[in-house]
């Protein structure tokens, strides 16, 4: 599983630890990934994601799982979300 969010696209960034010393050491920060299910009114199912903490608070703010995929840019969804949001398009269209 790669540690990437499906909805927005946030990757691991990479920077130092720093020692009180000011030794520097390489370090990975990860995004806060969680497992969460959504369900779509439109396709008639539910979903189950990979998302950040800040993909579940996109789509919480846009009001339905559907409204969010209608407006996300295309670059920042995961394949497998390209293809759903395809579908939806088709459906309601």
């Amino acid at each position: 599983m790669s540690k990437k969010c499906e909805l927005t696209g946030k990757n691991p960034l990479k920077g130092h630890k720093v020692s009180h010393a000011n030794n520097k050491t390489k370090r990975r920060f990860l995004p806060n990934l969680k497992k969460v299910s959504f369900k779509s009114e439109i396709l008639k199912r539910n979903l189950k994601l990979t998302v950040s903490n800040a993909g579940v608070r996109s789509v919480d703010k846009k009001g339905t799982f559907d409204l969010f995929l209608k407006s996300a840019k295309n670059k920042n969804l995961s394949p497998r979300l390209r293809k759903i949001k395809k579908s939806l398009l088709a459906k309601s269209a």
